[in-house]
């Protein structure tokens, strides 16, 4: 394996058993081991940590449907201005929404999308969260129930927009690369 990050922290060797299942889970049904998973490979339990979150937040119940959560993961990036996730998530939106449209114009600019109401309130909700937090009120809220969402939906926003606020950050200070593979996915 290459770098996948500009940090000399080399995957553990040998792979620890449910590492190596883990592994070839993701080979099976995503055809590649995400670098993201390859750059905290250098310690189990940080690489537990992560994937138990990452899990909860974009593949638990929800009233948010996974489309909608990669959106976010890919607005929110796009404020950020996180290469690896901007790459990744990017192309999850363009096969989620079989449309490579949306993805292009969420990873530029998710306002010139062609979005439902739920949806724009959704994004604007996660990017005031990720440019402004301590801005957000009431009102906020407010506008996203007006458009359907529930108190758990508005957590389950907060908690995808949180998660990429904090994964963005880790990847840029990392120089996490993402695969090569994802970049012309689904186009």
């Amino acid at each position: 394996m290459s770098n996948v990050t500009a940090l000399d922290l080399p995957m553990l060797e040998p792979l620890p058993e449910r590492m190596k299942k883990y592994f070839a889970i993701c080979q099976d049904k995503l055809g590649l081991v995400p670098n993201v998973l390859q750059a905290y490979a250098f310690d189990e339990d940080k690489l537990n940590a992560f994937s138990a979150l990452y899990n909860d937040v974009m593949l638990a119940d929800s009233g948010l449907t996974k489309l909608e959560r990669e959106m976010i993961a890919v607005a929110v990036s796009s404020v950020n201005r996180c290469f690896y996730c901007l790459v990744a998530h990017g192309a999850a939106v363009r096969e989620l929404s079989d449309d490579p449209m949306l993805g292009e114009a969420l990873v530029m600019n998710y306002r010139v999308a062609d979005l439902s109401a739920r949806q724009r309130a959704m994004l604007d909700f996660s990017v005031r969260m990720t440019e402004a937090s301590a801005t957000i009120e009431e009102r906020h809220r407010d506008e996203l129930r007006k458009v359907g969402f529930t108190d758990r939906d508005i957590w389950d926003i907060a908690a995808t927009a949180g998660f990429y606020n904090m994964t963005n950050r880790m990847a840029s200070a990392v120089d996490m690369r993402p695969n090569d593979e994802y970049h012309a996915a689904h186009r």
